[in-house]
């Protein structure tokens, strides 16, 4: 096992015994987008934990630092990676911007909060990644703002197909954390799902509107 299957198996644990990953088979949760699904992430959890939190943000700077390089500012995507942006970009020394997800309807109608210049190198941090709809979202907002970004970094990917396409067309490097794969192992291993919840899990993945028929 290398050192990057090592830091997803800890971060997936970590996410387990915190709970921030929730995992239902017979009462799925139903998305922002209408997507039903047995698994839900939210990883604002991890702020309330200072080991976990430090964790994250360490991984994080050795992750950027290592697979996309030096960059002039960290931007953050709105809300979830708002607080877990500012803390890499404070440990970087770097400017810290957050993009919204819609431009504000007061004020200076911002989407983008914060200073950023017209060339500028980016990276962009994102909590968890589904479809990757929003995520590249504040990508869009951020090359029209005339900046280069050089890659994005979430803590978890579920690592779908769609989103693995949607990467791709927008040309945009994502590296993770943790993974779907990774986490649904960690989860048999610590006997925190079955074997049955296992298959169904990965068919979720593998087809998930076909996977909530049954819920219909």
């Amino acid at each position: 096992m290398n050192k990057r299957d090592d830091i997803a198996l800890a971060t997936a644990e970590f996410l387990l015994q915190i709970k921030a990953i929730k995992l239902d088979n017979a009462n799925p949760f139903t998305w922002a987008s209408g997507l039903k699904s047995p698994i839900y992430c939210d990883n604002r959890k991890t702020l309330s934990y200072p080991k976990i939190r430090t964790f994250i943000r360490q991984e994080f700077v050795r992750m950027i630092n290592e697979e996309i390089g030096s960059v002039d500012v960290v931007a953050g995507v709105a809300t979830g990676a708002i607080a877990q942006g500012a803390l890499v970009a404070q440990e970087l020394g770097l400017p810290f911007v957050y993009v919204r997800a819609a431009e504000k309807k007061h004020g200076l109608e911002n989407k983008i909060e914060g200073v950023v210049e017209s060339g500028q190198s980016i990276v962009v941090v994102e909590d968890l990644v589904s479809t990757g709809k929003s995520s590249l979202e504040a990508v869009d907002a951020l090359r029209a703002a005339g900046c280069n970004v050089k890659g994005m970094a979430a803590i978890f990917t579920y690592d779908m197909k769609i989103a693995q396409e949607n990467f791709a067309k927008a040309k945009v490097k994502l590296f993770t954390l943790t993974n779907y794969d990774t986490l649904i192992r960690k989860a048999l291993m610590s006997h925190f799902i079955t074997e049955e919840d296992l298959q169904s899990l990965i068919k979720w993945r593998e087809n998930p509107q076909k996977w909530a028929e049954k819920f219909q």
